[in-house]
C-alpha cells in the first residue's frame, strides 16, 4: 500500500513506505491468467467449489469475499486476512472494517488448496478469486482474473485509513481515492454498485435520520429506515441493519441506481452520486442498461484487482491466511 498521513507524518510515511512501493511497481506485471496451470492445476476450480458450497451452505460468504476485494486490494497483499499477535495489529480491527464477516471461511478455501498443493496458491489470490467466483454467485458477471500475487509478511492497520473510504467519506473523497489507484469516475460509479448487496448497520445511517431527517432522503423510505433503526445511538454489536436494496437484497444488479434516482440511497455517497453532475449521467445509464453496470463493473474491479500486488519473490505463500510462515 501507500500512504497520505496528515502532514506531521508525511515524511516519515513516505520514508517508511518507499521501498514498498518500488517492490508493488514492480511486481505488478507478473501477474498472468492460468499462473498456477503448472504448480496447481485444479487451484481455480477448487476455489470455485469451496466459494459455491460455503454460498449454499452461508449465502452471506459471497458478499464477503466481494467485500474483502475493495478492503485488501489497496495493494492486493492479503494483509487484510492477518490476525493481532506478536506484534501484528490487525486491519480487522480498524474502523473501516466494522461489519466485516467470514474471514473463517477464507482458511476454509485455503485448506482445501493446501491439501491439493502446499505452499502453492497465496491468500492474495484467494481473496481475488473468491471475489470473482463470488460476484457470479451474487448474479453478477464473470471477470477473468489474473493471478500470481503473494502475501504481505506485515499488517497495514495503522495507516489503512488513510487508503480504504469511510462508509460516510464525500463523494469527492472516494472518487479521489479510486482515481488514485487508476479507477476513473464512470469505474467508481460503477464499484460503489457493489452496494446493491449486503447491509449497511444502523450505526453508519442514524446521523441520516435524527435529530433530523436527511431532506435527500424519500420521505417513505426514511421511515422504513427509522423503523429498521429506532435509535440514535444503536449498539455496534446489535443486529441492527439496513438491506442496501429491499427489492433484490442478494443480487448484484443495477437496482440500486434505481433506487438512487428515487432518493433512496443509504449512504451520503451513494445518493450523492445521483446530484453530483459528473456522475449523475453514469447513473442514469446503468439505471437503464444492467449490461453496462456490468461491463464498467468487471473493468473497474479487474483493475482494482491488479493494483499494486506483490509477486515474483517478494512477500511469501502463507500456509495459514491468519498468520505469517513462521520460518
Amino acid at each position: 500500500m501507500a500512504a497520505y498521513k496528515h502532514h506531521a507524518f508525511s515524511s516519515f510515511i513516505i520514508l517508511m513506505l518507499f521501498p514498498l512501493l518500488l517492490q508493488f511497481q514492480f511486481g505488478k506485471s507478473e501477474l498472468q491468467l492460468n499462473y498456477y496451470s503448472e504448480s496447481c492445476p485444479k487451484a481455480e476450480e477448487i476455489i470455485k467449489q469451496e466459494v459455491t458450497k460455503l454460498y449454499y451452505e452461508h449465502g452471506n460468504t459471497a458478499v464477503s469475499w466481494l467485500r474483502n476485494l475493495f478492503h485488501d486490494c489497496f495493494g492486493c497483499d492479503a494483509s487484510l486476512l492477518l490476525e493481532s499477535v506478536n506484534g501484528i495489529e490487525s486491519e480487522k480491527e480498524s474502523g473501516r472494517s466494522f461489519g466485516m464477516r467470514n474471514f473463517k471461511y477464507v482458511n476454509t478455501i485455503k485448506k482445501a488448496l493446501e491439501n491439493e498443493c502446499p505452499s502453492t496458491v497465496s491468500c492474495a489470490d484467494v481473496v481475488a478469486l473468491s471475489a470473482r467466483d463470488g460476484i457470479v454467485m451474487l448474479g453478477g458477471p464473470h471477470i477473468e482474473m489474473k493471478t500470481g500475487r503473494r502475501d504481505s509478511k506485515e499488517s497495514y492497520a495503522k495507516i489503512v485509513e488513510e487508503f480504504i473510504p469511510n462508509h460516510n467519506d464525500s463523494l469527492s473523497s472516494v472518487l479521489s481515492r479510486f482515481q488514485s489507484v487508476g479507477i476513473d469516475v464512470e469505474g467508481t460509479v460503477a464499484l460503489l454498485g457493489a452496494h446493491s448487496v449486503g447491509r449497511v448497520h444502523c450505526v453508519n445511517l442514524v446521523h441520516r435520520l435524527y435529530p433530523t431527517v436527511d431532506p435527500t432522503l424519500d420521505p417513505d423510505y426514511a421511515e422504513y429506515l427509522k423503523g429498521r433503526c429506532p435509535t440514535p445511538i444503536p449498539d455496534p454489536k446489535a443486529v441492527q441493519y439496513s438491506r442496501n436494496d429491499r427489492e433484490t437484497p442478494m443480487i448484484l444488479d443495477n437496482n440500486y441506481y434505481k433506487n438512487l434516482l428515487k432518493n433512496k440511497g443509504l449512504l451520503i455517497v451513494d445518493q450523492e452520486l445521483a446530484s453530483d453532475p459528473a456522475t449523475l449521467p453514469f447513473v442514469q445509464k446503468m439505471a437503464s442498461d444492467n449490461d453496462y453496470f456490468n461491463e464498467q463493473f468487471s473493468r473497474a474491479a479487474l483493475l482494482l484487482s491488479e493494483y499494486n500486488p506483490l509477486s515474483g519473490d517478494q512477500g511469501e505463500v502463507r500456509k495459514d491466511c491468519q498468520y505469517v510462515n513462521t520460518n
